[in-house]
Protein backbone atom coordinates (compact mmCIF):
# COMPACT_ATOMS: atom_id res chain seq x y z
CA UNK A 1 0.00 0.00 0.00
CA UNK A 2 1.19 3.54 -0.72
CA UNK A 3 -0.45 5.00 2.39
CA UNK A 4 -1.02 4.11 6.02
CA UNK A 5 -3.69 1.49 6.63
CA UNK A 6 -6.20 2.82 9.18
CA UNK A 7 -8.18 0.47 11.43
CA UNK A 8 -11.25 1.98 13.09
CA UNK A 9 -12.34 0.77 16.51
CA UNK A 10 -14.37 1.73 19.55
CA UNK A 11 -12.16 3.31 22.19
CA UNK A 12 -12.88 0.93 25.07
CA UNK A 13 -10.01 -1.09 26.52
CA UNK A 14 -11.51 -4.34 25.23
CA UNK A 15 -12.29 -2.98 21.74
CA UNK A 16 -8.70 -1.72 21.39
CA UNK A 17 -7.39 -5.17 22.33
CA UNK A 18 -9.53 -6.60 19.50
CA UNK A 19 -8.20 -3.94 17.09
CA UNK A 20 -4.64 -4.77 18.10
CA UNK A 21 -5.36 -8.48 17.48
CA UNK A 22 -6.50 -7.57 13.97
CA UNK A 23 -3.41 -5.44 13.39
CA UNK A 24 -1.12 -8.25 14.61
CA UNK A 25 -2.79 -10.74 12.26
CA UNK A 26 -2.33 -8.41 9.29
CA UNK A 27 1.36 -7.91 10.13
CA UNK A 28 1.89 -11.67 10.49
CA UNK A 29 0.22 -12.54 7.19
CA UNK A 30 1.22 -9.67 4.86
CA UNK A 31 4.24 -7.50 4.07
CA UNK A 32 2.89 -4.64 6.18
CA UNK A 33 4.83 -3.56 9.27
CA UNK A 34 3.75 -2.04 12.57
CA UNK A 35 4.42 1.51 11.39
CA UNK A 36 2.23 0.97 8.30
CA UNK A 37 -0.96 0.47 10.35
CA UNK A 38 -2.76 3.00 12.55
CA UNK A 39 -5.57 2.22 15.01
CA UNK A 40 -8.10 5.05 15.18
CA UNK A 41 -10.44 5.36 18.17
CA UNK A 42 -14.05 6.19 17.27
CA UNK A 43 -16.74 7.11 19.79
CA UNK A 44 -20.02 5.31 19.13
CA UNK A 45 -23.50 6.24 20.29
CA UNK A 46 -23.51 3.02 22.30
CA UNK A 47 -20.62 4.44 24.34
CA UNK A 48 -22.50 7.70 24.88
CA UNK A 49 -25.79 6.17 26.11
CA UNK A 50 -24.81 4.14 29.16
CA UNK A 51 -27.97 4.19 31.27
CA UNK A 52 -30.61 2.70 28.93
CA UNK A 53 -31.17 -0.64 27.24
CA UNK A 54 -29.79 -0.60 23.70
CA UNK A 55 -33.23 -1.55 22.40
CA UNK A 56 -34.62 1.67 23.87
CA UNK A 57 -32.07 3.99 22.27
CA UNK A 58 -31.57 2.52 18.81
CA UNK A 59 -30.52 -1.13 19.00
CA UNK A 60 -27.26 -2.88 18.15
CA UNK A 61 -26.36 -0.35 15.47
CA UNK A 62 -25.38 2.10 18.22
CA UNK A 63 -22.03 0.31 18.49
CA UNK A 64 -21.34 0.11 14.76
CA UNK A 65 -23.01 3.01 12.90
CA UNK A 66 -20.40 5.69 13.63
CA UNK A 67 -17.56 3.33 12.71
CA UNK A 68 -19.34 2.32 9.50
CA UNK A 69 -19.82 5.99 8.55
CA UNK A 70 -16.06 6.55 8.80
CA UNK A 71 -15.59 3.52 6.56
CA UNK A 72 -18.11 4.80 4.02
CA UNK A 73 -16.42 8.22 4.04
CA UNK A 74 -12.99 6.56 3.58
CA UNK A 75 -11.69 7.96 6.87
CA UNK A 76 -10.69 4.40 7.79
CA UNK A 77 -9.88 1.32 5.70
CA UNK A 78 -11.01 -1.45 8.05
CA UNK A 79 -13.63 -1.47 10.80
CA UNK A 80 -13.28 -3.79 13.79
CA UNK A 81 -16.45 -4.97 15.52
CA UNK A 82 -17.50 -7.50 18.14
CA UNK A 83 -19.77 -9.55 15.87
CA UNK A 84 -22.46 -9.99 18.54
CA UNK A 85 -22.91 -6.18 18.59
CA UNK A 86 -23.55 -5.88 14.86
CA UNK A 87 -27.03 -5.75 13.26
CA UNK A 88 -27.69 -8.86 11.17
CA UNK A 89 -28.51 -6.89 8.01
CA UNK A 90 -25.34 -5.69 6.27
CA UNK A 91 -25.04 -1.96 5.56
CA UNK A 92 -25.16 -1.15 1.83
CA UNK A 93 -21.73 -0.85 0.28
CA UNK A 94 -19.94 -2.64 3.10
CA UNK A 95 -18.57 -6.17 3.39
CA UNK A 96 -18.29 -8.22 6.59
CA UNK A 97 -16.73 -11.49 5.43
CA UNK A 98 -13.60 -11.66 7.60
CA UNK A 99 -13.53 -13.19 11.06
CA UNK A 100 -10.56 -13.77 13.35
CA UNK A 101 -10.24 -17.14 15.08
CA UNK A 102 -13.02 -17.34 17.62
CA UNK A 103 -12.37 -16.59 21.28
CA UNK A 104 -14.16 -18.59 23.97
CA UNK A 105 -17.93 -18.10 23.37
CA UNK A 106 -19.07 -19.17 26.84
CA UNK A 107 -20.73 -17.08 29.55
CA UNK A 108 -19.32 -16.57 33.05
CA UNK A 109 -20.60 -15.49 36.45
CA UNK A 110 -18.78 -13.12 38.78
CA UNK A 111 -20.34 -12.90 42.25
CA UNK A 112 -19.40 -10.84 45.29
CA UNK A 113 -19.35 -13.80 47.67
CA UNK A 114 -17.90 -16.27 45.14
CA UNK A 115 -21.09 -18.35 45.10
CA UNK A 116 -22.15 -20.16 41.93
CA UNK A 117 -25.51 -19.45 40.29
CA UNK A 118 -27.33 -22.33 41.98
CA UNK A 119 -25.85 -21.35 45.37
CA UNK A 120 -26.96 -17.69 45.31
CA UNK A 121 -29.56 -16.58 47.83
CA UNK A 122 -33.11 -15.91 46.64
CA UNK A 123 -33.62 -12.36 45.34
CA UNK A 124 -29.91 -11.91 44.63
CA UNK A 125 -29.46 -9.05 42.15
CA UNK A 126 -27.63 -10.00 38.93
CA UNK A 127 -26.47 -7.30 36.53
CA UNK A 128 -27.08 -7.80 32.82
CA UNK A 129 -28.09 -5.62 29.88
CA UNK A 130 -29.42 -8.55 27.87
CA UNK A 131 -32.97 -9.94 27.80
CA UNK A 132 -31.47 -13.23 26.60
CA UNK A 133 -29.26 -13.57 29.68
CA UNK A 134 -32.07 -12.46 31.98
CA UNK A 135 -34.48 -15.09 30.64
CA UNK A 136 -31.79 -17.80 30.64
CA UNK A 137 -30.94 -17.06 34.28
CA UNK A 138 -34.62 -17.11 35.26
CA UNK A 139 -34.96 -20.43 33.41
CA UNK A 140 -32.33 -21.87 35.77
CA UNK A 141 -33.28 -19.92 38.93
CA UNK A 142 -36.67 -18.22 38.86
CA UNK A 143 -36.12 -16.62 42.29
CA UNK A 144 -33.20 -14.40 41.23
CA UNK A 145 -33.57 -10.75 40.24
CA UNK A 146 -31.99 -9.24 37.12
CA UNK A 147 -31.22 -5.53 36.99
CA UNK A 148 -30.05 -3.49 34.00
CA UNK A 149 -26.34 -2.71 33.87
CA UNK A 150 -24.43 -0.98 31.05
CA UNK A 151 -20.83 0.08 30.56
CA UNK A 152 -17.56 -1.69 29.88
CA UNK A 153 -16.37 -4.68 31.92
CA UNK A 154 -14.32 -2.60 34.39
CA UNK A 155 -17.28 -0.29 35.02
CA UNK A 156 -19.63 -3.21 35.65
CA UNK A 157 -17.24 -4.88 38.10
CA UNK A 158 -16.78 -1.54 39.90
CA UNK A 159 -20.56 -1.16 40.26
CA UNK A 160 -20.78 -4.67 41.69
CA UNK A 161 -17.97 -3.97 44.15
CA UNK A 162 -19.84 -0.83 45.24
CA UNK A 163 -22.80 -2.99 46.24
CA UNK A 164 -25.18 -2.01 43.44
CA UNK A 165 -25.27 -5.63 42.23
CA UNK A 166 -24.52 -8.98 43.87
CA UNK A 167 -23.32 -10.72 40.69
CA UNK A 168 -22.72 -10.23 36.96
CA UNK A 169 -23.13 -12.39 33.87
CA UNK A 170 -20.46 -11.55 31.25
CA UNK A 171 -18.79 -13.11 28.23
CA UNK A 172 -15.71 -15.26 28.87
CA UNK A 173 -14.01 -13.82 25.78
CA UNK A 174 -13.94 -10.30 27.22
CA UNK A 175 -12.68 -11.45 30.62
CA UNK A 176 -9.91 -13.52 28.97
CA UNK A 177 -8.85 -10.67 26.69
CA UNK A 178 -8.62 -8.32 29.69
CA UNK A 179 -6.64 -11.01 31.59
CA UNK A 180 -8.87 -10.94 34.67
CA UNK A 181 -9.90 -14.60 34.78
CA UNK A 182 -9.14 -14.61 38.52
CA UNK A 183 -12.43 -12.75 39.06
CA UNK A 184 -14.53 -15.58 37.55
CA UNK A 185 -16.79 -17.50 39.94
CA UNK A 186 -18.36 -19.91 37.43
CA UNK A 187 -18.03 -20.78 33.75
CA UNK A 188 -21.19 -22.04 32.02
CA UNK A 189 -21.07 -24.57 29.22
CA UNK A 190 -22.73 -23.52 25.94
CA UNK A 191 -25.42 -26.11 26.74
CA UNK A 192 -26.21 -24.51 30.13
CA UNK A 193 -26.37 -20.97 28.76
CA UNK A 194 -26.43 -20.70 24.97
CA UNK A 195 -24.44 -17.58 24.04
CA UNK A 196 -25.40 -14.73 21.77
CA UNK A 197 -24.90 -15.32 18.03
CA UNK A 198 -21.33 -14.42 17.18
CA UNK A 199 -20.17 -14.14 20.78
CA UNK A 200 -16.37 -14.26 21.01
CA UNK A 201 -15.91 -13.41 17.30
CA UNK A 202 -14.08 -10.35 16.02
CA UNK A 203 -15.46 -9.24 12.65
CA UNK A 204 -13.54 -7.08 10.18
CA UNK A 205 -15.44 -4.91 7.72
CA UNK A 206 -14.42 -2.92 4.64
CA UNK A 207 -15.90 -1.31 1.54
CA UNK A 208 -17.22 -4.03 -0.76
CA UNK A 209 -15.34 -2.59 -3.76
CA UNK A 210 -11.97 -2.05 -2.06
CA UNK A 211 -10.12 -4.96 -3.66
CA UNK A 212 -6.77 -4.07 -2.09
CA UNK A 213 -8.17 -4.26 1.44
CA UNK A 214 -10.27 -7.34 0.60
CA UNK A 215 -7.11 -9.16 -0.52
CA UNK A 216 -5.47 -8.31 2.83
CA UNK A 217 -8.49 -9.42 4.85
CA UNK A 218 -8.81 -12.68 2.91
CA UNK A 219 -5.34 -13.63 4.21
CA UNK A 220 -6.44 -13.44 7.85
CA UNK A 221 -9.95 -14.90 7.65
CA UNK A 222 -10.39 -17.98 9.85
CA UNK A 223 -12.47 -20.33 7.72
CA UNK A 224 -13.92 -22.40 10.56
CA UNK A 225 -14.96 -19.29 12.50
CA UNK A 226 -16.46 -17.90 9.30
CA UNK A 227 -18.71 -20.97 8.92
CA UNK A 228 -19.81 -20.77 12.55
CA UNK A 229 -20.49 -17.04 12.28
CA UNK A 230 -22.56 -17.41 9.10
CA UNK A 231 -24.63 -20.25 10.56
CA UNK A 232 -25.37 -18.38 13.80
CA UNK A 233 -26.12 -15.09 12.07
CA UNK A 234 -28.51 -16.78 9.64
CA UNK A 235 -30.60 -18.06 12.54
CA UNK A 236 -30.89 -14.44 13.70
CA UNK A 237 -31.70 -13.16 10.21
CA UNK A 238 -34.66 -15.52 9.90
CA UNK A 239 -35.87 -14.53 13.38
CA UNK A 240 -35.28 -10.86 12.51
CA UNK A 241 -33.17 -10.68 15.64
CA UNK A 242 -32.49 -7.39 17.38
CA UNK A 243 -31.85 -6.30 20.98
CA UNK A 244 -35.37 -7.17 22.07
CA UNK A 245 -35.29 -10.64 20.51
CA UNK A 246 -33.96 -12.96 23.21
CA UNK A 247 -32.09 -15.57 21.17
CA UNK A 248 -29.16 -17.80 22.03
CA UNK A 249 -27.31 -19.49 19.17
CA UNK A 250 -24.12 -21.55 19.14
CA UNK A 251 -22.46 -23.50 16.34
CA UNK A 252 -19.59 -25.95 16.82
CA UNK A 253 -17.55 -27.82 14.22
CA UNK A 254 -16.19 -31.35 14.63
CA UNK A 255 -14.30 -32.71 11.67
CA UNK A 256 -16.52 -32.02 8.64
CA UNK A 257 -19.79 -31.55 10.53
CA UNK A 258 -21.35 -28.46 12.04
CA UNK A 259 -23.66 -28.65 15.05
CA UNK A 260 -26.02 -25.75 15.79
CA UNK A 261 -28.30 -25.27 18.77
CA UNK A 262 -30.53 -22.29 19.45
CA UNK A 263 -33.23 -21.09 21.78
CA UNK A 264 -35.80 -18.34 21.38
CA UNK A 265 -37.76 -16.79 24.24
CA UNK A 266 -41.15 -15.10 24.10
CA UNK A 267 -41.12 -11.33 24.68
CA UNK A 268 -41.91 -11.77 28.36
CA UNK A 269 -39.48 -14.68 28.79
CA UNK A 270 -42.13 -17.15 29.96
CA UNK A 271 -41.92 -19.41 26.88
CA UNK A 272 -38.76 -21.05 25.55
CA UNK A 273 -38.41 -22.66 22.12
CA UNK A 274 -35.37 -24.85 21.49
CA UNK A 275 -33.96 -26.66 18.47
CA UNK A 276 -30.69 -28.21 17.34
CA UNK A 277 -29.46 -29.45 13.97
CA UNK A 278 -26.31 -30.83 12.42
CA UNK A 279 -25.01 -31.34 8.92
CA UNK A 280 -22.07 -31.01 6.57
CA UNK A 281 -19.86 -28.00 7.25
CA UNK A 282 -20.47 -26.76 3.69
CA UNK A 283 -24.19 -26.46 4.46
CA UNK A 284 -23.65 -24.13 7.43
CA UNK A 285 -25.57 -21.19 5.95
CA UNK A 286 -28.59 -23.31 4.95
CA UNK A 287 -28.63 -25.12 8.30
CA UNK A 288 -28.74 -21.80 10.13
CA UNK A 289 -31.68 -20.64 8.02
CA UNK A 290 -33.48 -23.97 8.49
CA UNK A 291 -33.06 -23.87 12.27
CA UNK A 292 -34.30 -20.27 12.36
CA UNK A 293 -37.44 -21.20 10.42
CA UNK A 294 -38.17 -24.12 12.78
CA UNK A 295 -37.92 -21.84 15.83
CA UNK A 296 -40.10 -19.23 14.13
CA UNK A 297 -42.79 -21.83 13.38
CA UNK A 298 -42.66 -23.19 16.95
CA UNK A 299 -43.02 -19.67 18.33
CA UNK A 300 -45.87 -18.70 15.98
CA UNK A 301 -47.75 -21.92 16.67
CA UNK A 302 -47.57 -21.38 20.44
CA UNK A 303 -49.28 -17.99 20.09
CA UNK A 304 -52.07 -19.48 17.98
CA UNK A 305 -53.03 -21.92 20.73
Amino acid sequence: MNKKLIIGSRGSKLALIYAQNAKDQIIQNTNLKDEDIIIKKITTRGDQFQSDRLSEVGGKGLFSTNIEKELQNKQIDIAVHALKDMPVIETDGLRTNTFLKRNDPREILISNDKKKLRELKANTIIGTSSYRREFQIKNIRANLNCKLIRGNVDTRIKKMNEGLYDALILSYAGIKSLKIEDKITEVFSTEEIIPSAGQGIIALQCLNNDNEIISILDKINDKETSKRAQAERNVLKVLEGDCETAVGVHAAIKKERIYIEAELFSLDGTKRFYEKKSGNINDAIELGEELGHILKIKSNNSYKK
